[in-house]
């Protein structure tokens, strides 16, 4: 054995590595793109055998199924990053795409044999494959390192595909045969390429697997199932940021307390999974009218907390009147129809340097006043008048 042979397992080695280590993940996260990515890296492993290690078959015809399978890798690598962004997947191009690359591969394997027109017809269609991940992920926004690493190793991937064959053959001028190509400059240069490639990127997608992972931990420890908005905990933290945001860009901030009326009565005479229709009810009537940048959480058994970064006293108000009223419809089609709930809701506005803490208890304390005058009602926060003791003269 050469060292040629040992290089020739390079590639297959390393794809079925990373093919192992991605269909372990899937076993643990069950997520549809690590499922692809381990297909990926299967496909990889398997055209590098059969092109590098593979019997040779009659008329070169093992060179069908390795370039198929180095066009599959291309198309499930494409696959799992779109996919883990919920984007969806254009596998009618990409199948487009490899059944010309195919096509113009056989007629120069086949009809009009020529090495180097066949690199170029499978490197261009898998770069346009690449591009295509390109394409997919240009307009949405980039928030974490990893999703500009993804995109831009998507983007270097394309460029080395089309672009590397083009440049190596026209200063190579092509090849002979196959034993002139396997030890040319320019397969070699694959080889290693490749390798980098494909460690960069199995390594940022697993990255990547793990950021969801850490993700979805925070969501569960954050989040409160039962009304689908944030628990206590996830609405003191996030609300907590975005009213020092506020305050550092001069920016209103409203805070509505609201509190379902007679719950505990609710749950005393239609029980507790009635009880429970409601708060989801309400949960997804906040998330449907509430505006974009609005936190919502359910801080209490029956009662929520809504901030509103950028929002006065009168949009305050405009937003808890339509949560007051809307309530019932929301709740229509979950819960007994003479059942009719009703919620109280209170409103602060912050001013500059006020703490969240301070903010709801000002928000309570206007709940406490539409309690008071007959619920089912909203109520604003007024500060109570300074009253100075007359001097004595």
């Amino acid at each position: 054995m050469n060292g040629q042979f040992f290089i020739s397992l390079l590639n297959p080695g390393i794809g079925l590595l990373f093919a192992t280590a991605f269909f372990l993940l899937w076993l643990n996260r069950r997520e549809r793109y690590v499922a692809y990515a381990a297909a990926a890296y299967t496909a990889s492993a398997l055209a590098f055998l059969i092109q590098d290690v593979g019997p040779v078959l009659p008329m070169e015809l093992q060179r069908l199924p390795a370039n198929l399978g180095f066009l599959a890798t291309g198309m499930f690598f494409a696959a799992a990053i779109i996919k883990r962004y919920a984007l969806p997947i254009p596998w009618r191009p990409m199948a487009i795409t490899t059944a010309v690359s195919i096509t113009v591969f056989l007629w120069f394997l086949l009809v009009h044999p020529s090495i180097a027109a066949r690199i170029l017809a499978i490197s261009i269609g898998a770069g346009i494959i690449a591009s295509m991940v390109v394409i997919a992920l240009w307009p949405i926004e980039k928030r974490h390192l990893i999703d500009r690493v993804l995109f831009w190793v998507a983007a270097f991937s394309a460029l080395n595909l089309i672009i590397r064959p083009v440049v190596l053959l026209s200063l190579g001028g092509g090849f002979d045969n196959y034993v002139g190509f396997q030890q040319s400059v320019y397969w070699t240069t694959v080889q290693f390429s490749q390798a980098m490639v494909s460690i960069v990127a199995a390594i940022s997608l697993m990255v990547a697997v793990a950021i969801d992972q850490i993700a979805e931990l925070r969501r569960a420890a954050d989040d409160d199932d039962l009304s689908g908005l944030l628990n206590r905990r996830g609405f003191e933290a996030q609300a907590s940021a975005a009213l020092r945001r506020c305050h550092e860009d001069a920016r209103p901030v409203a805070l509505m307390i609201a509190d379902l009326d007679h719950f505990k009565r609710v749950n005393d005479n239609h029980g507790h999974a009635v009880g429970d229709a409601i708060i989801a009810a309400f949960g997804a009537h906040v998330r449907a009218i509430g505006p974009a940048a609005m936190i919502a959480g359910r801080i209490g058994g029956e009662e929520f907390a809504l901030l509103v970064p950028g929002a006065g006293i009168e949009a305050a108000r405009q937003l808890a009147e339509a949560v007051r009223t809307g309530l019932q419809a929301a709740c229509a089609d979950r819960i007994p129809a003479k059942l009719c709930p009703t919620a109280s809701l209170g409103i602060a506005v912050g001013a500059p340097g006020t703490t969240l803490s301070a903010l709801m208890q000002e928000a309570d304390q206007a709940l406490y006043e539409a309690k008071r005058t007959g619920r089912n009602r909203v109520r604003t926060y007024t500060p109570k008048p300074v009253r100075f003791a007359a001097s004595c003269s």
